[in-house]
């Protein structure tokens, strides 16, 4: 009994460490030369093109990606339309462009290292590149004061 007492106590103990060593995350990163969409995909827009990913608060609420489904080359996205989807341990998700324009390089890497969605959400982690075709419809996404209020208030309401 002594034993199976002293077991319980040590348990109760290291989850009690565990607790107070482990540090939450209380803000995901977000880059001030991107701009976000409501569904929390980020497109980073140099001329005619963008690079499009899923952004860091959206990945920390999805857990470790496990798969990411990649358009083809050449395809058409449409703003707001989904073009793919990430898989992780907790959930699917629906990937959707924040702007619409023709599909010109997908991230291949992501294929064997989903992972990086996580890890490197900003960089190694993108998703696709895209001929935006409608530049006007940059201007219905947020900046990044914008969707980092967008986030604390979404975050509030769960």
């Amino acid at each position: 009994m002594a034993m199976a007492t002293s077991r319980l106590l040590w348990a109760s103990r290291a989850a009690s460490y565990l607790k107070i060593s482990t540090f939450p995350r209380a803000f995901s990163t977000v880059l001030k030369d991107l701009k976000y969409a409501d569904t929390h995909e980020w497109a980073k827009v140099e001329g005619d093109l963008a690079t499009f990913g899923i952004t860091d608060h959206a990945q920390d609420h999805l857990g470790d990606v496990v798969y990411v489904e990649l358009p083809e080359i050449g395809s058409s996205v449409s703003q707001g339309k989904n073009f793919g989807a990430v898989e992780s341990v907790k959930a699917t998700s629906d990937i959707n462009s924040p702007v619409s324009g023709e599909v010109i390089a997908v991230n291949d890497e992501l294929g064997s290292k989903p992972g990086l969605v996580n890890t490197s959400p900003y960089e190694s982690g993108w998703i696709i590149k895209v001929k935006v075709s409608d530049s006007g419809e940059l201007n219905s996404l947020m900046d990044d004061e914008k969707y980092s209020k967008f986030c604390e208030e979404e975050d509030g309401k769960h």
